[in-house]
């Protein structure tokens, strides 16, 4: 009985170990289903540096990684020749998927027209450090631009007011003109984003006055409704109600204080007046 016991013993540890082996056996198996799921990959094309807006694609740009074949990124290019020549529509960072709705159409090219939807306009305003916010006004903020218009306006007073609002910047930079004695100069512009409407308005700000960039929160989208402010209208004075002055009170003289003197004695006596008694003495 006592054999009978510990054969079945043995026959069950025996059972038990081989199972753990072969389990164990199959889960670190190269070609085993896990394993399969783990290594799988597909090639993508990433960016081998980082790169601006608007820039054109060159084969140098990009390189093949190894990406998981369980987590693609959707609009994925799995051959450098599906990006080259295509214009960036976003700022891109090294190792960065170069997906397709970040890039323009291979006819397209490259630069800022790439950048403007359709029904939209880029146009260009010369500012100055002031003007342009201190440099804030870089790609992708949004500006409010305002106009002041003086006497050279035919306004009897200048008059400053928000004529565009919530304009996106698509470009700021440097670029070289010639003064009126032919010298080259560098000069700041920078391009809004503009319908055809606010094309006109921003055009005829810049002929009859002085325009000036207010930078504004890009999540803040609301427009404001301002009636402008006159010269008039920045020094206002606050009318002070005229307050009662307080008269002191003085009491009616109803008599007259003489000086007795008798002898070496003097003496304050004051007679009071008759009712209908003058005042002179």
């Amino acid at each position: 009985m006592r054999n009978r016991v510990g054969l079945i013993l043995f026959l069950a540890l025996v059972s038990g170990a081989t199972a753990a082996y072969l389990a164990f056996s199959f889960l670190r198996e190269p070609d085993g289903p896990v394993a399969e799921t783990q290594t799988a990959t597909v090639s993508v094309v990433v960016a081998a540096r980082d790169m601006d807006v608007a820039t054109v694609i060159t084969p140098q740009d990009v390189k093949l990684v190894d990406w998981p074949a369980n987590v693609m990124p959707e609009g994925y290019s799995s051959s450098p020749a599906e990006v080259v020549g295509r214009g960036l529509l976003a700022q891109t960072s090294m190792n960065e998927p170069l997906l397709s709705s970040k890039l323009a159409l291979a006819e397209a090219g490259g630069g800022l027209p790439i950048l403007i939807p359709e029904g939209k306009r880029g146009m260009s305003v010369q500012v100055n450090d002031v003007i342009g916010v201190a440099g804030f006004t870089t790609p992708g903020t949004r500006v409010d631009v305002l106009v002041t218009l003086d006497q050279l306006a035919q306004y009897t007073e200048p008059v400053t007011q928000i004529v565009l609002q919530n304009i996106q910047v698509l470009s700021a930079g440097q670029v070289t003109e010639r003064d009126p004695q032919g010298e080259p100069i560098t000069v700041q512009v920078v391009t809004l984003l503009v319908t055809p409407e606010e094309t006109e308005r921003l055009a005829l700000a810049q002929e009859k006055g002085r325009i000036q960039l207010s930078l504004r929160n890009s999540l803040d989208l609301e427009e404001v409704d301002t009636p402008g402010v006159r010269t008039r209208e920045l020094i206002t004075r606050r009318s002070v109600a005229a307050q009662p002055t307080q008269r002191q009170y003085v009491p009616r003289q109803t008599g007259v204080t003489v000086e007795v003197i008798k002898g070496t004695e003097r003496e304050s006596k004051t007679v009071k007046r008759s009712e209908g008694e003058g005042g002179g003495s």
